[in-house]
Protein backbone atom coordinates (compact mmCIF):
# COMPACT_ATOMS: atom_id res chain seq x y z
CA UNK A 1 0.00 0.00 0.00
CA UNK A 2 1.43 3.64 -0.60
CA UNK A 3 -0.23 6.41 0.98
CA UNK A 4 -1.01 9.95 -0.25
CA UNK A 5 1.90 11.53 2.66
CA UNK A 6 3.25 14.80 1.98
CA UNK A 7 4.40 17.66 4.42
CA UNK A 8 3.75 21.08 5.05
CA UNK A 9 6.02 23.50 2.34
CA UNK A 10 6.75 26.90 2.03
CA UNK A 11 5.88 29.37 -0.80
CA UNK A 12 8.79 30.90 -1.32
CA UNK A 13 9.40 30.12 -5.28
CA UNK A 14 5.97 30.11 -6.00
CA UNK A 15 3.00 27.34 -5.95
CA UNK A 16 4.70 25.65 -9.13
CA UNK A 17 7.59 25.39 -7.36
CA UNK A 18 6.26 24.02 -4.48
CA UNK A 19 5.33 20.92 -6.60
CA UNK A 20 8.35 20.36 -7.74
CA UNK A 21 10.02 20.15 -3.82
CA UNK A 22 7.33 17.70 -3.14
CA UNK A 23 7.78 15.16 -5.73
CA UNK A 24 11.58 15.17 -4.72
CA UNK A 25 10.98 14.10 -1.62
CA UNK A 26 8.50 11.50 -2.47
CA UNK A 27 4.98 13.21 -1.36
CA UNK A 28 1.63 12.76 -3.23
CA UNK A 29 0.38 15.91 -1.52
CA UNK A 30 1.21 18.95 0.47
CA UNK A 31 0.19 21.84 2.61
CA UNK A 32 1.03 25.41 2.39
CA UNK A 33 0.01 29.19 3.60
CA UNK A 34 -1.48 30.93 0.90
CA UNK A 35 -0.10 33.83 2.85
CA UNK A 36 2.35 35.26 5.71
CA UNK A 37 0.99 32.60 8.95
CA UNK A 38 1.31 35.12 11.56
CA UNK A 39 0.31 38.61 9.02
CA UNK A 40 2.25 40.80 6.96
CA UNK A 41 2.35 41.44 2.93
CA UNK A 42 1.86 38.33 1.04
CA UNK A 43 2.50 38.08 -2.82
CA UNK A 44 -0.05 36.44 -4.92
CA UNK A 45 0.77 33.79 -6.93
CA UNK A 46 0.22 34.62 -11.44
CA UNK A 47 -2.69 32.54 -12.91
CA UNK A 48 0.33 30.99 -14.53
CA UNK A 49 1.91 29.84 -11.76
CA UNK A 50 -1.61 28.20 -10.30
CA UNK A 51 -2.14 26.63 -13.95
CA UNK A 52 1.60 25.67 -13.69
CA UNK A 53 0.81 23.62 -10.54
CA UNK A 54 -2.39 22.55 -11.08
CA UNK A 55 -0.78 20.43 -14.43
CA UNK A 56 1.78 19.37 -12.48
CA UNK A 57 -0.48 17.41 -9.76
CA UNK A 58 -2.53 16.34 -12.94
CA UNK A 59 0.31 14.21 -14.08
CA UNK A 60 1.99 13.34 -11.22
CA UNK A 61 -1.22 11.73 -9.41
CA UNK A 62 -1.44 13.75 -6.80
CA UNK A 63 -4.12 13.40 -4.02
CA UNK A 64 -5.65 16.66 -2.98
CA UNK A 65 -3.16 19.70 -1.71
CA UNK A 66 -3.84 21.18 1.48
CA UNK A 67 -3.77 25.25 1.87
CA UNK A 68 -3.78 26.02 5.31
CA UNK A 69 -5.39 29.44 6.96
CA UNK A 70 -3.18 31.62 8.68
CA UNK A 71 -2.50 31.79 12.64
CA UNK A 72 -4.20 35.54 12.54
CA UNK A 73 -7.48 34.33 11.83
CA UNK A 74 -10.78 34.14 14.02
CA UNK A 75 -13.46 33.09 12.77
CA UNK A 76 -15.58 33.56 16.10
CA UNK A 77 -13.17 36.61 17.57
CA UNK A 78 -15.68 39.02 19.74
CA UNK A 79 -14.01 42.03 18.15
CA UNK A 80 -16.43 42.42 14.75
CA UNK A 81 -13.38 43.85 12.99
CA UNK A 82 -11.32 40.84 13.06
CA UNK A 83 -14.50 38.68 12.50
CA UNK A 84 -14.60 40.68 9.34
CA UNK A 85 -11.17 40.61 8.14
CA UNK A 86 -11.27 36.87 8.91
CA UNK A 87 -14.23 36.48 6.64
CA UNK A 88 -12.78 38.91 3.96
CA UNK A 89 -9.74 37.24 3.56
CA UNK A 90 -10.89 33.53 3.71
CA UNK A 91 -13.36 34.46 0.98
CA UNK A 92 -10.53 35.67 -1.22
CA UNK A 93 -8.57 32.92 -0.18
CA UNK A 94 -10.93 30.12 -1.50
CA UNK A 95 -11.52 32.24 -4.27
CA UNK A 96 -7.94 32.00 -5.47
CA UNK A 97 -8.20 28.22 -4.67
CA UNK A 98 -10.97 27.95 -7.20
CA UNK A 99 -8.65 28.50 -10.01
CA UNK A 100 -6.35 25.65 -9.18
CA UNK A 101 -9.44 23.55 -8.51
CA UNK A 102 -10.30 19.94 -6.23
CA UNK A 103 -7.72 21.71 -3.29
CA UNK A 104 -8.75 21.75 0.58
CA UNK A 105 -8.75 24.97 2.67
CA UNK A 106 -8.12 23.89 5.97
CA UNK A 107 -8.32 26.37 9.07
CA UNK A 108 -8.72 27.08 12.94
CA UNK A 109 -12.56 27.33 14.03
CA UNK A 110 -11.34 29.96 16.43
CA UNK A 111 -11.12 31.28 20.43
CA UNK A 112 -14.34 32.21 21.62
CA UNK A 113 -12.14 33.80 24.73
CA UNK A 114 -14.80 35.22 26.78
CA UNK A 115 -18.01 34.52 24.66
CA UNK A 116 -18.20 30.90 25.95
CA UNK A 117 -18.36 28.27 23.18
CA UNK A 118 -21.89 27.98 22.13
CA UNK A 119 -21.12 31.41 21.25
CA UNK A 120 -18.11 30.91 19.44
CA UNK A 121 -19.52 27.96 17.73
CA UNK A 122 -22.70 30.37 16.37
CA UNK A 123 -20.24 32.91 14.84
CA UNK A 124 -17.76 30.68 13.42
CA UNK A 125 -20.91 28.98 12.18
CA UNK A 126 -21.59 32.01 10.54
CA UNK A 127 -18.32 32.89 8.98
CA UNK A 128 -18.53 29.61 7.19
CA UNK A 129 -21.68 30.62 5.87
CA UNK A 130 -20.22 33.67 4.13
CA UNK A 131 -17.10 31.80 2.84
CA UNK A 132 -19.01 28.72 1.53
CA UNK A 133 -20.91 30.42 -0.62
CA UNK A 134 -17.71 30.99 -2.95
CA UNK A 135 -16.52 27.00 -2.66
CA UNK A 136 -17.46 25.11 -5.92
CA UNK A 137 -14.16 23.18 -5.91
CA UNK A 138 -12.82 23.66 -2.83
CA UNK A 139 -13.84 21.81 0.20
CA UNK A 140 -13.33 23.75 3.42
CA UNK A 141 -11.84 21.77 6.26
CA UNK A 142 -12.74 22.34 10.12
CA UNK A 143 -9.72 21.23 11.58
CA UNK A 144 -9.96 19.20 14.71
CA UNK A 145 -8.04 21.17 18.03
CA UNK A 146 -6.50 20.12 21.08
CA UNK A 147 -8.59 22.43 23.54
CA UNK A 148 -6.35 24.75 24.80
CA UNK A 149 -7.21 28.01 26.36
CA UNK A 150 -10.62 28.74 24.42
CA UNK A 151 -10.29 27.22 21.53
CA UNK A 152 -13.42 25.51 20.23
CA UNK A 153 -13.28 22.27 17.81
CA UNK A 154 -12.07 20.42 20.70
CA UNK A 155 -14.79 17.63 20.59
CA UNK A 156 -16.62 15.87 17.72
CA UNK A 157 -19.40 17.32 19.60
CA UNK A 158 -18.41 20.89 19.05
CA UNK A 159 -17.49 20.18 15.36
CA UNK A 160 -21.00 18.74 14.60
CA UNK A 161 -22.78 21.45 15.97
CA UNK A 162 -20.81 24.14 13.62
CA UNK A 163 -21.96 21.72 10.79
CA UNK A 164 -25.07 21.85 12.14
CA UNK A 165 -25.37 25.57 12.16
CA UNK A 166 -23.92 25.84 8.78
CA UNK A 167 -26.40 26.36 5.44
CA UNK A 168 -24.84 24.87 2.84
CA UNK A 169 -21.96 22.13 4.11
CA UNK A 170 -21.88 20.15 0.85
CA UNK A 171 -17.94 21.68 0.69
CA UNK A 172 -17.58 21.54 4.23
CA UNK A 173 -15.23 18.61 5.79
CA UNK A 174 -12.80 18.13 8.38
CA UNK A 175 -9.18 17.37 8.85
CA UNK A 176 -8.56 15.78 11.95
CA UNK A 177 -5.14 15.91 13.86
CA UNK A 178 -3.59 13.40 15.29
CA UNK A 179 -2.08 15.50 17.79
CA UNK A 180 -4.44 17.64 18.68
CA UNK A 181 -7.09 14.79 19.17
CA UNK A 182 -4.88 12.87 21.28
CA UNK A 183 -4.08 16.01 23.18
CA UNK A 184 -7.69 16.54 23.24
CA UNK A 185 -8.39 13.03 25.06
CA UNK A 186 -8.50 10.60 22.57
CA UNK A 187 -6.43 7.52 22.75
CA UNK A 188 -5.88 8.06 18.87
CA UNK A 189 -2.45 5.57 19.23
CA UNK A 190 -4.01 2.98 21.04
CA UNK A 191 -7.24 2.57 19.12
CA UNK A 192 -7.66 4.42 16.17
CA UNK A 193 -10.80 2.17 14.73
CA UNK A 194 -12.70 3.16 17.81
CA UNK A 195 -11.57 7.06 17.79
CA UNK A 196 -12.97 6.78 13.86
CA UNK A 197 -15.92 5.23 15.07
CA UNK A 198 -16.80 7.49 17.68
CA UNK A 199 -16.17 10.31 14.72
CA UNK A 200 -18.61 8.27 12.63
CA UNK A 201 -21.17 8.52 15.04
CA UNK A 202 -21.38 12.25 15.41
CA UNK A 203 -20.00 13.93 12.62
CA UNK A 204 -20.06 11.09 10.09
CA UNK A 205 -16.90 9.56 8.80
CA UNK A 206 -17.62 11.13 5.07
CA UNK A 207 -17.01 14.31 6.20
CA UNK A 208 -13.65 13.10 7.03
CA UNK A 209 -11.42 14.40 3.95
CA UNK A 210 -7.25 15.19 5.15
CA UNK A 211 -4.91 13.82 8.11
CA UNK A 212 -2.34 15.68 10.03
CA UNK A 213 -0.03 13.35 10.82
CA UNK A 214 1.76 14.97 13.63
CA UNK A 215 3.30 12.98 17.03
CA UNK A 216 2.79 15.23 20.39
CA UNK A 217 5.31 16.07 22.91
CA UNK A 218 2.07 15.96 25.83
CA UNK A 219 0.55 13.33 27.08
CA UNK A 220 -3.08 11.76 26.34
CA UNK A 221 -5.33 14.71 27.12
CA UNK A 222 -3.24 17.48 28.15
CA UNK A 223 -5.08 19.83 26.28
CA UNK A 224 -1.63 21.78 24.80
CA UNK A 225 -0.91 21.31 21.65
CA UNK A 226 2.92 20.67 20.82
CA UNK A 227 3.81 18.72 17.45
CA UNK A 228 6.69 16.24 18.23
CA UNK A 229 8.61 14.24 15.23
CA UNK A 230 7.50 11.24 14.21
CA UNK A 231 7.69 8.46 16.68
CA UNK A 232 9.73 10.58 19.41
CA UNK A 233 6.64 11.96 21.01
CA UNK A 234 3.57 9.89 23.53
CA UNK A 235 2.05 8.66 19.96
CA UNK A 236 5.81 6.75 19.68
CA UNK A 237 5.88 4.56 16.53
CA UNK A 238 4.07 1.77 16.71
CA UNK A 239 1.06 4.03 17.48
CA UNK A 240 1.77 6.00 14.16
CA UNK A 241 2.14 2.54 12.55
CA UNK A 242 -1.78 1.71 13.59
CA UNK A 243 -3.02 5.20 12.91
CA UNK A 244 -1.54 4.95 8.84
CA UNK A 245 -2.74 1.37 8.74
CA UNK A 246 -6.53 2.21 9.38
CA UNK A 247 -7.86 1.91 5.71
CA UNK A 248 -10.01 5.71 6.33
CA UNK A 249 -6.72 7.01 7.24
CA UNK A 250 -4.75 5.77 4.72
CA UNK A 251 -7.68 6.55 1.86
CA UNK A 252 -7.33 9.93 2.60
CA UNK A 253 -4.27 12.80 1.82
CA UNK A 254 -1.85 13.07 5.32
CA UNK A 255 0.13 15.84 6.07
CA UNK A 256 3.27 16.05 7.88
CA UNK A 257 3.51 19.46 10.38
CA UNK A 258 6.22 18.05 12.61
CA UNK A 259 9.51 20.09 13.52
CA UNK A 260 11.14 19.66 10.65
CA UNK A 261 13.26 21.04 7.57
CA UNK A 262 12.76 19.61 4.38
CA UNK A 263 15.65 16.71 4.71
CA UNK A 264 13.25 15.32 8.23
CA UNK A 265 10.52 15.58 5.77
CA UNK A 266 11.96 12.89 3.67
CA UNK A 267 12.92 10.70 6.13
CA UNK A 268 9.66 10.82 7.55
CA UNK A 269 7.70 10.32 5.11
CA UNK A 270 10.27 7.04 3.74
CA UNK A 271 9.66 5.54 7.14
CA UNK A 272 5.78 5.71 7.68
CA UNK A 273 5.50 4.72 3.60
CA UNK A 274 7.36 1.73 4.88
CA UNK A 275 5.12 1.29 7.77
CA UNK A 276 2.78 -0.01 5.18
CA UNK A 277 4.29 -1.20 2.16
CA UNK A 278 3.18 -4.74 3.06
CA UNK A 279 -0.51 -3.98 3.69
Amino acid sequence: MELKLGCHLSVSGGWENMGKVALSIGAKTFQFFTRNPRGGTHKEPTDADIMALAKLLRENDFAPIIAHAPYTFNPCAADESIREYTKETMVKEVMLLEKLGGALYNFHPGNHVSQGVEVGIKKTADTLNAILKHAKSTTVLIETMSGKGSEIGKSFEEIRQIIDLVEDSSHLGVCLDTCHVSDAGYDIASNPEAVLDEFDKIVGIDRLKAIHLNDSKNPLGARKDRHEKIGLGSLELEGIRKIVSNPIIASLPICLETPNELDGYAREIALIQDMVKDL
